[in-house]
């Protein structure tokens, strides 16, 4: 299967339309934290989450989360969201898929910036659905 192409200039236009649909609630309140686009995870930020062979990646949240920073925090760098442009591109068929799969993507590791544990993101994404249903 082939992937879909797509600029680095045209996949940031829709990683900040994301991050312009998670929510002022949300937005208003990142701290400290850069959002950036690579084109694949390095090895380092594979280990560091422990990825097994052949799993896909398609963000990943480095950093404090807001939940544990201490009266102490200060000084540090920022923390980093990576949003990773090819293997999204690889798992889409179409342009939908795709503006679905960077919201998705985009919430997720904003939602880990904000403390939330996979099964708090998963539990959100269920409300929400339910609620726009």
């Amino acid at each position: 299967m082939a992937c879909a192409y797509m600029t680095d200039e045209e996949f940031e236009v829709l990683v900040n339309k994301a991050i312009d649909e998670v929510g002022e609630e949300y937005v208003n309140k990142l701290k400290n934290v850069a959002i950036v686009i690579a084109d694949f995870p390095s090895t380092e930020q594979l280990a560091k989450v422990k990825a097994r062979p052949g799993s896909t990646l398609f963000g990943l949240y480095e950093g404090i989360p807001q939940t544990r920073r201490g009266g102490n925090y200060s000084g540090v760098l920022p923390d980093k969201i990576t949003i990773f442009k090819v293997p999204i591109l690889c798992v889409v068929n179409d342009n939908q898929q795709l503006i679905e799969q960077v919201k998705k993507t985009v919430w997720h590791e904003i939602a880990h910036h904000f403390g939330m544990n996979h099964k708090q993101i998963h539990d959100h994404e269920a409300r929400q659905q339910t609620e726009s249903t």
